[in-house]
C-alpha cells in the first residue's frame, strides 16, 4: 500500500519496504539502518537521470560538419535537450526530415531564445554535426532564426566544436 503522509520517517520506512522485495528483508535491521537505505535508494534515483546525459562525442561526430536549410515541422521543448525537426530539400528535389538537437530549454534561455523563438513553419539554417550512426539528427550547433539572429544551440561543456566552455590548451 501506497500512501502519502507527514511524517517522513514513515514515508523512508515505506520507501524502503517498496524498494527491498521481501525475500531481502533482514530480521533485527533497526530502524536507522532502514532510513540510511530508503534514503539512499532515494538519492540514487534522483542521480540517475542526470548520468544518462551524454557528451557530444558520445552521439556526433565532430569531423562530419552538417549545412541544413529548411522549414520546421515539429518542436519538442524539453529537458534534457530540445529537439526541433525540419524538412530538407535535397539537390534532387526529395524532401527529408533531420531531427536537430540543441541545449536543454534552461540553456536556450540563457542565450535568448523564447518558446516561440522557433515555430512550425518557420525556415531556418542549421550548422552543425551528423550523428555518428549516419541518422538524420544533427547537433544544432548555430541555428540562424527566422529574424536573421544567430543564435549557438550546442550545450556547453559538451565537448563539441565550438563549445564556449571549452578551455584553450595550455589554459
Amino acid at each position: 500500500m501506497i500512501y502519502l503522509s507527514n511524517n517522513t520517517g514513515e514515508f523512508m520506512e515505506t520507501l524502503y519496504h517498496l524498494a527491498i522485495p521481501e525475500a531481502f528483508v533482514l530480521e533485527g535491521i533497526n530502524m536507522k539502518t532502514k532510513l540510511a537505505i530508503g534514503g539512499f535508494l532515494a538519492i540514487a534515483l534522483l542521480i540517475v537521470p542526470l548520468l544518462a546525459h551524454h557528451s557530444f562525442s558520445a552521439e556526433f561526430d565532430g569531423t562530419k560538419p552538417i549545412h541544413l536549410q529548411g522549414v520546421v515541422t515539429r518542436i519538442e521543448w524539453a529537458n534534457p535537450h530540445v529537439y526541433f525537426y525540419i524538412d530538407v530539400t535535397g539537390a534532387d528535389d526529395k524532401v527529408e526530415n533531420w531531427g536537430c538537437e540543441t541545449a536543454g530549454p534552461g540553456g536556450l534561455l540563457r542565450r535568448g531564445w523564447k518558446r516561440d523563438s522557433l515555430k512550425v513553419g518557420d525556415h531556418v539554417t542549421v550548422n552543425g554535426y551528423r550523428a555518428k550512426d549516419g541518422s538524420r539528427l544533427a547537433d544544432a550547433r548555430h541555428i540562424t532564426l527566422p529574424d536573421g539572429r544567430r543564435i549557438f544551440g550546442g550545450t556547453p561543456g559538451d565537448g563539441g566544436p565550438g563549445d564556449p566552455a571549452a578551455k584553450s590548451p595550455g589554459a
